[in-house]
C-alpha cells in the first residue's frame, strides 16, 4: 500500500473517530483526542487570558505613563519656579513699589479743588473758555471708587488737543471719556467749537468716603 493511501486511510479513520465522540464521557476518548482536546483548551485559555488580562495590564500601563508625564511636567514647572522664586520675589517687590506710587497719584477728597483747579488753569492755558466744571455723582468699584468731573469748553481742535496732552500729563491720575465735540452755536459763523468731555479721577477704595466735595460750576472766559 502507498504511502498516500496510508496517510488518507488514517485521515479517514481520525475523522470517523471524531465523528463517534461522546462528549458526554469524555475519559473514554482515545489518548490522542485527548491531548489534541487539552491543547486547544490551554490555547483558548491563553487567548482569553491575554484578551482581558494582559489586555487590561496595558491599558494600566498606558495611564500610567500619561499620568508619569504629566507629573514630570508639574515637577518640571514647580523646579522652574523654585529656581526663579528670588526674581519673583524681586518682581513682587517692584510690583508693590509701583502699586503704592499709583496709590499715590490717586487724590484724596481734600485734594480734589485742586485737582479741578489743575484743570481748569491746564485748559485757560490752552486757549479754551470754560462753560462747565463740576464733579458728578462717585461711582464704586471692587477696589477703587470713580470721582467723574464733567467738563464744557469752547475753542478750536488746537486748543483741544493741548488741554488734553496737558490733563494727562497732570501729576494725578485723570482720564478723559465720552468726547462730544460740536459747533459752539448752530448756525454762527464763528469758528468756535464745543467740547463736552468726561474727565474721571480715582480714589483708593479701602479708606472710608468722606463727605462728596462741593460741585465747582465755573465760567471763565480768557
Amino acid at each position: 500500500m502507498k504511502a498516500e493511501d496510508t496517510n488518507k486511510f488514517d485521515l479517514q479513520e481520525l475523522l470517523a473517530k471524531l465523528q463517534d465522540l461522546d462528549f458526554e464521557n469524555v475519559g473514554g476518548w482515545p489518548t490522542p483526542i485527548k491531548i489534541g482536546a487539552a491543547v486547544i483548551v490551554f490555547a483558548v485559555v491563553i487567548g482569553l487570558g491575554y484578551m482581558f488580562s494582559i489586555t487590561d495590564l496595558n491599558n494600566q500601563r498606558d495611564r500610567a505613563e500619561s499620568s508619569e508625564r504629566t507629573l514630570m511636567q508639574q515637577l518640571e514647572q514647580k523646579a522652574h519656579r523654585a529656581h526663579h522664586l528670588d526674581q519673583y520675589r524681586a518682581q513682587l517687590a517692584e510690583m508693590e513699589e509701583t502699586f503704592g506710587s499709583l496709590l499715590q497719584q490717586l487724590p484724596r477728597e481734600t485734594e480734589v479743588p485742586g485737582l479741578l483747579e489743575d484743570i481748569t488753569h491746564t485748559g485757560l492755558g490752552s486757549g479754551l473758555e470754560f462753560d462747565r466744571i463740576e464733579l458728578a455723582a462717585e461711582t464704586e468699584r471692587e477696589f477703587y471708587a470713580e470721582l467723574p468731573i464733567q467738563i464744557i469748553v469752547r475753542g478750536d481742535y488746537h486748543g483741544f488737543g493741548a488741554f488734553v496732552s496737558g490733563v494727562a500729563g497732570l501729576p494725578r491720575i485723570v482720564t478723559l471719556h465720552d468726547f462730544s465735540i460740536v459747533p459752539a452755536q448752530q448756525g454762527s459763523n464763528e469758528r468756535l467749537l464745543r467740547m463736552n468731555v468726561t474727565a474721571k479721577t480715582y480714589r483708593y477704595a479701602s479708606s472710608p468716603s468722606s463727605a462728596p466735595a462741593p460741585q465747582a460750576d465755573q465760567r471763565r472766559r480768557r
